[in-house]
């Protein structure tokens, strides 16, 4: 498949995870972004696809979407991009394993980055997918890389998939554009579940060994792509 095929592809996947959003409830208006690298190997691998700036979730079409080199520059696309494209980019240059990236304004998982709180890991879907609490990133602007950079060091030695920017909201990532999806979902499901639990009494902790288990379990064993 030559670049402009892969291009191709890669704007109508972005393009279906945005109304992914919009299906979870996870964003309103033209809050959020979902972006994915166009390939992980070769030349295409330092390009990545993202939603244009300000447009209406249901005005996006695949040939509205932008593609961007690693520096966040615009490379294809006649709109500009995402105002978080820069964070996105900043992420891509320096977890190279990252193919998805995700931002929302979700209800539940933006009311503790406002608190500036973790969600502790009291769930064993938080084991499973999150492999421990969710983390607090610091606070950063909008604009240039300093979200990025947040993101970047609150989860580089982190299993966490989520973190939740201080007074700003949750940042998801993934191997690609789907799996960043997912756990915006989850972290949000999470979000909301922990907090109505914390209003009826005190959540009970998973032993750390437990959470190892259940964590190695999930990543490795469940699914269709096991064998037992």
């Amino acid at each position: 498949m030559g670049i402009q095929d892969e291009i191709r592809a890669t704007r109508d996947v972005v393009c279906r995870l945005h109304a992914e959003l919009i299906r979870w409830e996870l964003v309103v208006w033209t809050a959020g972004n979902v972006s994915q690298r166009v390939a992980s190997e070769g030349p295409s691998a330092d390009l990545f696809v993202i939603k244009p700036s300000g447009v209406r979730y249901d005005e996006l079409t695949p040939e509205s979407m932008v593609v961007c080199d690693l520096e966040g520059n615009l490379v294809e696309g006649d709109r500009s991009p995402s105002s978080d494209t820069a964070a996105h980019a900043y992420v891509y240059r320096h977890m190279p394993t990252v193919g998805g990236v995700v931002h929302t304004h979700s209800t539940y998982a933006t009311a503790w980055a406002a608190r500036g709180e973790e969600i502790p890991c009291v769930l064993t879907m938080m084991a499973d997918e999150f492999g421990g609490p969710v983390p607090v990133g610091p606070f950063a602007v909008i604009g240039d890389d300093s979200i990025g950079r947040g993101i970047v060091e609150t989860l580089r030695d982190s299993r966490s998939k989520a973190v939740l920017m201080a007074n700003h909201g949750p940042f998801t990532i993934g191997k690609d554009g789907t799996a960043a999806v997912k756990a915006a979902a989850m972290v949000e499901e999470v979000a909301r579940v922990v907090h109505i639990s914390m209003q009826l009494g005190t959540p009970l902790p998973i032993a750390d060994h437990l959470i190892d288990s259940l964590h190695d379990r999930y990543q490795n064993v469940y699914g269709q792509g096991s064998t037992s």
